[in-house]
């Protein structure tokens, strides 16, 4: 009886104790569901990454390079992929010297330069010198730049001392500091640049420029300066001279065209002369041969009127007749003959004996 009574009251009770864990086993699943689908989600979001502008990625597949991730938004696997992120800006790095800021009492800073024992190097005429340069350089494959080397920015720094080096031992010391800074850059850089694309590192070099070249001692340094010095001034000169002289050369030419234009027209005002006198001559000659004793009597008395001018010639005649030749009279002012001295008789005491009577006579002075 008592049996079957604890029975009866156990019932219920397992019951309820069996619904509790049935509860407690439903909550767990939810539970744990739910932390599966946070893990799941957690895990996804971290699949998501950014590229800036700046970068490029390098998707790595079970530790093998599988593709680039250009700047934007992407996706990778969780525990398959990885993303390798290589800024492809330009950077720089110095050769022989370190860059070292400096604090004031205010807290300002400044750039503070110190040579170091890279910057020493021999020349081809065995003198010691110091040079300076500054590398630009940037990665063009993000792939050979994180594969092909373990450190290429190391490689890019020896191979830069290697040829910057090479480079000084071939020029004088005079070319390095004063006239061939231009052309050794321009060496320096074709050199590092071919033996960047032997070794094919992924990066590339963007400049390279020498900042200081100067003596180790002071003395030579100012020895050097002054060389310097003295070489552009006489640029200078050189340059002033040649712009006297080419401000000086189209002057000089337009006064040299200036004289042979007036020789020209000389010579041609004196060809026309000519040409004028022959034709006259010519003229008079072809009258000279038709009336050979009338033209020579004409030209006696235009010669003699040219080289007498002003002079009155009378002729008197073996019948006793007075006439004037030259210059001839007036016959409209009859005053004009008393201007002139009037008519001269043939009075011998009034006619000057040194004058010629006579044609005879003309013609005998003209013999």
């Amino acid at each position: 009886m008592n049996t079957f009574a604890l029975n009866i009251y156990a019932a219920p009770h397992k019951t309820r104790q069996k619904g509790r864990k049935m509860k407690k086993s439903k909550i767990a699943a939810i539970i744990i569901a739910a932390i599966a689908c946070l893990l799941v989600a957690i895990t996804c979001l971290s699949g998501i990454y950014t590229i800036t502008e700046s970068q490029q990625g390098v998707v790595c597949t079970f530790g093998q390079p599988t593709g680039i991730a250009t700047p934007g938004l992407h996706f990778r696997i969780p525990f398959v992929q990885e993303v390798i992120k290589v800024d492809t800006t330009i950077k720089g790095f110095d050769v022989g010297y370190t860059t070292q800021d400096v604090y004031n009492d205010d807290g300002e800073s400044t750039p503070e330069y110190t040579s170091n024992a890279d910057s020493m190097m021999i020349t081809s005429d065995y003198n010691f010198i110091t040079v300076d340069f500054y590398v630009e350089y940037r990665v063009t494959d993000p792939t050979k730049a994180i594969f092909a080397s373990e450190d290429p920015e190391l490689i890019l720094k020896n191979i830069v001392q290697n040829s910057v080096r090479t480079t000084i031992g071939s020029y004088t010391v005079d070319s390095v500091l004063t006239t061939g800074k231009n052309e050794i850059q321009s060496n320096i850089f074709t050199m590092i640049t071919e033996k960047l694309d032997t070794y094919d590192l992924g990066i590339q070099l963007v400049s390279i420029s020498m900042q200081d070249a100067e003596p180790p001692t002071v003395e030579i340094s100012e020895a050097f300066k002054a060389v310097e010095t003295a070489k552009q001034g006489k640029e200078t000169a050189v340059n002033n001279a040649n712009k006297y002289r080419n401000e000086q050369i189209p002057a000089a030419n337009a006064e040299a065209d200036r004289i042979i234009q007036e020789a020209e027209a000389t010579k041609q005002e004196r060809i026309n002369e000519a040409n004028g006198q022959v034709a006259r001559f010519l003229a008079e000659y072809d009258e000279y041969v038709k009336f050979p004793e009338m033209t020579k009597q004409r030209m006696f008395y235009e010669a003699m009127e040219s080289v007498l001018p002003g002079m009155k010639i009378v002729i008197e005649s073996s019948d006793g007749d007075v006439q004037t030749i030259l210059p001839l009279d007036s016959f409209s002012d009859p005053d004009s003959n008393a201007s002139n001295g009037g008519t001269i008789n043939n009075s011998s005491s009034d006619t000057d004996s040194s004058l010629p009577q006579t044609i005879d006579e003309l013609m005998e002075m003209e013999d």
